[in-house]
């Protein structure tokens, strides 16, 4: 059957779901074979309906299809048999043994004697083994457990269980759709047409004029389930009251039916919309009357006026079909993906939104209430407001006792007007401040209002008939629209559940609101008082936001499921229905997913740590960013009007600046002394804390786009956020230990407790991994040899590995391109012994450099070619970095203790760097700090000026007493761009590299004694992996260096490796930049393996507790905590 055949079926088998038609609907499921439902199984189980249950199962599998099936049928069937013994029903029982059970005897033999003896005991339950069978009812729940489970084990299920995702009454859409195109076709098309059969195609009866086309619709009434069917003419498909229905057309949004309703089919006519160059395919719009929607009608002489006025009166003589939209050319260069610099906010970034007309001015709201404004130009706060009342007394009563008693407010939105002249900062409780902006440092409080009872949840300017307003919405499931003297016009009501959002939009000149709901309802609004013209269901049934391109022609919404799955789709306006479906969500979030369009061609969304961005026209993905790392699981982003730049949050309540080559410039020209006449002092940064130490209550439900998830209160401390609204930061609950319960360390033996992968082609005894990356898109890894070879990896998209990403699940391909070239390094005269290898990769994964003692290869990542060589030794290079923002700048670390500032470009060394006494064996860069830290086989750090290379600092660090300075130091910053982590084979340490202070350090002891190979973060911060010259790897708390999980050798090496002459262990970890429990170890024997938590864990082991330094009564691996250190970096 092919595909097309086998959705239908699916569609008929929604259809009489949806009509009742309870026994069609199995009956079709088991002779299909395509839909195994298992609620209908679960219920005929519960009843004992055993020969209804098994017959349902023949649709699917057969007793001896596979092992899966025989254990499901005998279950049941021995089941069956139990209960005719424990009603005393012999013969019913030996008809049970003798024609259903009797054909499992070839299989074990013993086992159906044991059964057949049941016969002869007056109670089965004498039997041992079923001496704790209970009651039939308790048993069916206990049989139906294992069945499912079995089920789902049972290859030929697979892709059965679960029913696809449709619209309702998708079949009956579909006939809608075609009943309007055929009315579009008819020569005289009739306003009123009546449609009195399905059975040949429509047409209408020529009257004695020609008549404007007006489309029609399939009935409820028509599909009724009845003992006859009557015509479909005798319901009116379309009658004359639904033609006052055109005057609900919200610029030629969709009418389609709740999903309360039997129908969900056309759409409101498209008369309203702007006409095009052919303006004739408008009139032929199809409309869904109200009544399938339940609303009501409303046919008032206004209305009917305003849409005589808006319909265009062309000729209907035509068909004509849609124009193909004109793209201008693009490239991916026009996305603003560049790194330019990190901001530090001090407080969990809540909402964000640039200035219509100053490109550079960043608005911002926080969790503790308070706004400010940025000059992102000079990467300068302009102004701060914190949170206050302004006239307590002018509130209610209700918000006057909240305030007292709940939680801190914070910011749910802020926005600017379309004039750049307000901004609007809507609260998590009633409030919504307005200030007016004149100048740089120029916010005035201009209006108050106690807005909502609980919170407000999105705030928007309109200007219906060209008077400004604010739009608000809130948890009281209220629209409100407010004049800007505070003064309430509209009030409307209709949504059964919190309002999320809000998108005014006005088409010609008709102006309408769209609203959201957490219970998925979408809605929509004219400013009036005649209720909701619309009544929807969004994708995912939750939290969803819409947003139109910036040229107002186009319409998206984005959101999220309570289960966490989330939708971006573009509407067909004219159409009521979802027109593209864009593909691209890895996983299940945690709270609701933010998005954004720039350049009416983008679309960008915050998920998975990453930036992932959309071509409009196309439903895959475009490309995506980490960001070089530290974003927020589900950031928050906004681009600006021009689209040259994009604000993102991070982890460490801070904001990164990405721009284009224009936004680039952009921000260059923000750096110039003319605008020093922008800058004046920052007013008061925070409220201070109150000074209680008691916690805070709960705050209530606060639902919008920038937030985690309206159902996952979150509690704040003293109007201080301890969780920084981060999900990275946000501890699972099994991570809270319980405190009657000793803690105990994660360890990881066996294989069997992970997943692993071990890299094909990659053993080679004779050569060593010496160094090992990711690339930048996690699909593929690279490995560096002490012989100078480079390796990489991929991992291929196919069924097995969708997302094409590095997994442990799937074994990647050595990959090599159609020359057969290998990325060899000059070696030349190079004592390999003695060679230390280096790698760096560009950020786009084009190209990586890299050194094995000889000259520094430039090598194509496509083609494996040589690009260009450098630095030939003497000195030889040892340790590669690219400038976070100029590839063409590489810090080249020398065997000489120098290093070299070198632009590839011109073939130059700009600067030469001297401060340590032996070779360089780490360097890191900070755009947040302005600084290059060094490391060397000297035990010292040094840091450096990025403007000038001028040495700032240089500090040893702490070795154990009698130890010698000697040994590779590795340096790397933690995704804040402040802590740095240090590791030597002695220790690992955590700095504040803005001051140099150690504020952590841990070094090897108890099962982790052995000296450390190499240390990394891991992609988001949160987790250290190292390695241990024993073969161990620990897996340490990134903020307090305390051990969560220990994976020994014998996890990832053989028996044969661990009893061999030669020990084996990682030389070097990498970290996946997307996946924080991911990381790879390249090792001594040359293997390469990727590895994994384990799918059922999902994570390396659980949070330490803390007390005392002992863990629970348990000496646990801890870290110290340094006595030069009084400020501890935020943990």
């Amino acid at each position: 059957m092919s595909s097309l055949s086998r959705e239908l079926v699916f569609l008929i088998l929604q259809f009489l779901e949806e009509e009742k038609f309870k026994e069609s609907v199995h009956k079709l499921e088991q002779e299909s074979g395509f839909f195994f439902n298992m609620k209908y199984f679960e219920e005929k189980v519960h009843a004992g309906e055993w020969e209804e249950v098994e017959k349902y199962l023949s649709g699917f599998t057969k007793v001896d299809d596979n092992r899966y099936s025989m254990k499901i049928f005998f279950e049941i069937r021995k089941q069956k048999y139990l209960e005719a013994l424990d009603r005393q029903d012999k013969a019913k029982a030996v008809e049970i043994l003798v024609n259903d059970l009797k054909v499992f005897s070839t299989f074990n033999e013993d086992l159906y004697k044991e059964i057949t003896q049941l016969l002869t005991l007056g109670n089965f339950r004498e039997n041992e083994q079923l001496s704790k069978y209970g009651d039939t009812k308790t048993a069916r729940s206990i049989m139906l457990i294992e069945l499912k489970k079995l089920i789902e084990a049972n290859p030929l299920f697979r892709e059965k269980l679960a029913f696809p995702t449709l619209k309702s009454s998708r079949l009956r859409t579909l006939i809608n759709q075609s009943l309007n195109w055929q009315h579009q076709l008819c020569k005289n098309p009739r306003p009123n047409p009546d449609i009195k059969t399905l059975f040949a195609d429509h047409t209408c009866t020529p009257p004695n004029g020609a008549l404007a086309a007006t489309p029609v619709n399939l009935p409820v009434a028509a599909v009724a389930k009845t003992a006859a069917y009557t015509s479909l003419g005798a319901h009116g498909p379309f009658p004359p009251t639904a033609a006052a229905a055109n005057a609900n057309a919200l610029a030629g949004w969709m009418a389609n039916a709740a999903a309360s309703s039997s129908v969900q089919a056309a759409v409101v006519t498209a008369s309203s919309l702007p006409v095009p160059q052919n303006p004739v395919s408008i009139l032929k719009r199809p409309i869904t009357p109200p009544a399938t929607l339940g609303m009501v009608e409303y046919q008032t002489t206004d209305h009917e006026q305003l849409m005589k006025r808006l319909r265009p009166a062309q000729s209907v003589e035509e068909v004509t079909y849609p124009m193909i939209r004109q793209q201008a050319s693009w490239s991916l260069d026009d996305l603003p993906r560049t790194v330019a610099f990190s901001m530090h906010q001090g407080t969990s970034v809540t909402s964000m939104d640039f200035h219509p007309s100053h490109h550079t001015l960043l608005l911002v709201g926080s969790g503790n209430g308070e706004i400010i404004l940025w000059e992102v130009g000079m990467r300068e706060k302009l102004v701060s407001k914190p949170f206050k009342i302004w006239d307590m007394a002018a509130c209610s009563l209700t918000f006057q006792a909240s305030v007292v008693k709940d939680a801190p407010i914070s910011v749910s939105r802020v926005t600017w007007s379309p004039d750049g002249n307000f901004l609007g900062t809507a609260f998590t409780k009633h409030l919504i401040h307005l200030y007016s902006y004149s100048g740089p440092n120029e916010l005035r409080q201009h209006l108050e209002i106690d807005a909502h009872v609980g919170g407000v949840n999105d705030l928007a300017f309109a200007h219906p008939n060209k008077q400004p307003c604010v739009v608000t919405c809130g948890d009281d499931k209220l629209i409100k629209v407010w004049d800007l003297t505070g003064r309430k016009l509209f009030n409307f009501e209709g949504h059964e559940a919190p309002v999320y959002s809000i998108c005014p939009h006005q088409k010609e000149n008709i102006q309408f609101i769209f609203s959201t709901a957490i219970d998925g309802k979408i809605k929509a609004w004219l400013y009036d008082n005649m209720g909701s013209r619309v009544d929807y269901d969004a994708p995912g049934h939750w939290c969803t936001t819409m947003l139109y391109s910036a040229d107002g022609s186009r319409l998206f919404s984005c959101g999220t499921s309570k289960e966490g799955d989330s939708f971006l789709v573009e509407w067909n306006e004219s159409e009521g229905a979802i027109k593209r479906n864009y593909s691209g969500f890895r996983k299940k979030s945690a709270g609701v997913v933010q998005f954004d369009t720039t350049q009416n061609h983008f679309l960008a969304v915050g998920e998975e740590n990453q930036i992932k961005f959309w071509d409009m026209d196309n439903t895959s993905v475009l490309t995506s960013t980490d960001a070089e790392g530290g974003l927020q699981s589900l950031p928050r982003l906004r681009f600006n009007k021009e689209g040259n730049l994009l604000a993102v949050t991070t982890t460490d309540n801070g904001i990164k600046i990405l721009a284009n080559a224009v936004g680039l410039r952009l921000l260059r020209a923000g750096e110039a002394p003319t605008f020093e006449a922008l800058r004046s002092p920052i007013e008061a940064a925070a409220i201070k804390a109150s000074g209680s130490s008691a916690v805070a209550n709960v705050s209530p439900v606060n639902c919008k786009v920038e937030r985690s998830s309206p159902v996952r209160p979150s509690g704040i401390l003293n109007g201080v956020d301890p969780m920084g609204r981060s999900m990275e930061k946000a501890r699972n609950l099994d991570d809270v230990t319980d405190k009657t319960k000793p803690w105990q360390l994660t360890e990881i033996v066996e294989p069997v407790q992970c997943r692993l992968v071990t890299m094909p082609d990659s053993t080679d005894t004779a050569n060593k991994v010496a160094r090992l990356l990711y690339t930048n898109s996690g699909a593929g890894v690279l490995a560096l040899g002490s012989n100078g070879v480079q390796k990489l990896w991929k991992w291929v998209r196919n069924e097995q590995n969708p997302s094409g990403k590095a997994t442990a699940n799937v074994v990647p391909q050595l990959w090599q391109p159609n020359s057969g070239l290998l990325m060899t390094n000059d070696v030349s005269g190079v004592n390999l012994e003695e060679a230390v290898p280096c790698i760096a990769l560009s950020k786009n994964d084009s190209y990586v450099m890299s050194a094995a003692g000889g000259k520094v290869s430039l090598f194509n990542m496509m083609t494996f070619k040589v690009m260009t060589t450098f630095m030939p030794p003497p000195p030889a290079s040892t340790f590669l970095a690219f400038h976070p923002q100029d590839n063409n700048i590489i810090a080249i670390g020398m065997e000489d203790s120098t290093i070299h500032i070198y632009n590839v470009r011109v073939d130059e060394v700009k600067s030469k760097l001297k401060g340590h006494q032996k070779r360089i064996t780490g360097l890191a860069f900070s755009t947040n700090l302005n600084i290059l830290v060094s490391s060397g086989a000297d035990a010292q750090l040094c840091v450096w000026s990025i403007d000038t290379w001028e040495k700032r600092k240089s500090v040893p660090i702490q070795l154990p007493s009698g130890k010698a300075p000697v040994g590779d130091t590795r340096v790397l910053f933690h995704s804040d761009q402040i802590r740095l982590l240090v590791s030597h084979e002695t220790q690992l340490a955590i700095y504040d590299a803005s001051k140099m202070d150690r504020i952590r350090q841990w070094v090897p002891q108890d099962v982790l004694s052995a000296p450390i190979s190499y240390a990394a973060y891991s992609c988001n911060s949160q987790l250290v992996f190292a390695s241990f010259s024993d073969g161990n790897i620990g897996v340490f708390e990134a903020d307090s260096l305390r051990l969560r999980c220990r994976i020994a050798a014998s996890t990832y090496l053989s028996q044969a490796v661990l009893n061999g002459s030669q020990a084996v262990y990682p030389l070097v970890v990498a970290a996946h930049p997307h996946e924080p429990n991911q990381f790879a170890v390249g090792l001594t024997d040359g293997a390469v393996k990727a590895i994994e938590p384990s799918e059922s864990e999902g994570k390396w082991g659980v949070t330490p507790p803390v007390d005392n330094g002992m863990l629970n009564g348990r000496t646990g691996s801890s870290s110290t905590t340094s006595n030069h250190a009084p400020d501890q970096v935020q943990r």
